[in-house]
């Protein structure tokens, strides 16, 4: 695990919410939020003794912490937890949309069952918790998805469904910029690239494969998404808006 301690953004009296933030990339960015200075409220959608550990670590850090149980796919579960974070801290400065599921099939075997779930998670939780979050982002803010290079480079089979939903995400960013924008909001999109989690461990069958089509060789440790989400969040990436980043080792160019 990569140590950036030393190198956190000032987020004294931010509240964060992260979705997905029991594990995996959602994970590192609610840690990293919280060691500059957030309170930091983390959706899951069933493990809660994971979501927990990760609150501790938060707790850890002397911030506050909340963790929500919530199922992306549930509109009204997205809007609540959106709420209750506000509700908890009295406001809402910065949305990660994480939580994503992941079909990887022949389209054949992909039917709309699995079509629907992954549009509800991928594609109209993240604009739900947007519109949701935009309410209350009253002095500005920031909402910064998380999406996938696949969208701009499908190099593999069976990846078209997946591919659509983080495809969707681009047009939603930019739309959110413009129309956010005279808010003091931003919005923007981090693409990672193969990253050592759950869904995709460095030590999967394909690995090796995966990693040599990236220009770097490897994969990404979860902690250097969180990285890229947290300078977007701070001070930094404040006349950054509409863009989407890269973090996937050149596996784009």
């Amino acid at each position: 695990m990569l140590d950036f301690m030393n190198e956190f953004e000032d987020f004294e009296d931010k509240v964060a919410l992260v979705t997905g933030g029991g594990r995996g990339i959602g994970a590192a960015v609610a840690v990293r939020l919280a060691a500059g200075g957030a309170q930091v409220v983390l959706t899951y959608e069933r493990d809660a003794e994971r979501a927990r550990s990760v609150t501790d670590r938060i707790e850890a850090l002397g911030r506050k912490a909340l963790a929500i149980r919530a199922d992306s796919a549930d509109t009204d579960a997205v809007t609540g937890a959106v709420d209750e974070a506000v509700a908890a801290f009295g406001r809402l400065d910065i949305l990660v949309n994480n939580a994503a599921v992941f079909h990887v099939a022949p389209i054949e075997d992909l039917g709309p069952a699995e079509v629907d779930r992954t549009l509800a998670v991928n594609v109209r939780a993240p604009y739900t918790a947007a519109r949701a979050a935009a309410r209350h982002m009253t002095g500005g803010g920031r909402i910064i998805s998380v999406g996938s290079n696949i969208a701009e480079r499908t190099a593999f089979p069976g990846f078209t469904l997946y591919a659509l939903s983080k495809t969707a995400l681009i047009g939603m960013t930019k739309g959110l910029a413009r129309e956010l924008g005279p808010r003091g909001i931003t919005a923007n999109l981090v693409s990672p690239g193969p990253t050592d989690t759950d869904m995709n461990p460095a030590d999967g069958p394909n690995a090796d494969m995966i990693r040599s089509f990236t220009a770097l060789g490897r994969y990404a440790e979860p902690e250097e998404i969180a990285a890229t989400v947290a300078h977007l969040a701070g001070a930094g990436g404040r006349y950054i808006t509409g863009a989407t980043i890269h973090v996937d080792g050149g596996f784009t160019v």
